[in-house]
């Protein structure tokens, strides 16, 4: 659950989806859902070379399971919030 959280604090951000056919998106977090499912707009792919397919595409909702990485912006991340939910959920677990 403290990913989900941490996620939905990032909504309308610009981030870096590195899937696990190493396909890379970027593009501006819309709705992230409890299993993770990603959804972005205003994409645009990292090698369109090797992705022909995807410079048509602007929109797309990416399955939690396929997720490699998420890349994002420091400034983006409240290292304080993180860090008071990762206690929270290290205390609730115990």
């Amino acid at each position: 659950m403290l990913m989900f959280s941490f996620f939905k604090t990032l909504a309308e951000q610009v981030v870096t989806i590195e899937l696990k056919n190493d396909l890379c998106v970027t593009g501006t977090l819309k709705s992230v859902d409890q299993f993770l499912n990603i959804r972005l707009d205003n994409i645009h792919v990292e090698d369109p070379e090797r992705h022909p397919h995807m410079l048509a595409v602007k929109n797309v909702f990416i399955r939690g399971s396929v997720v490699r990485y998420v890349r994002m912006a420091s400034r983006n991340v409240d290292t304080t919030l993180l860090e008071d939910a990762t206690r929270r959920e290290a205390h609730n677990g115990k």
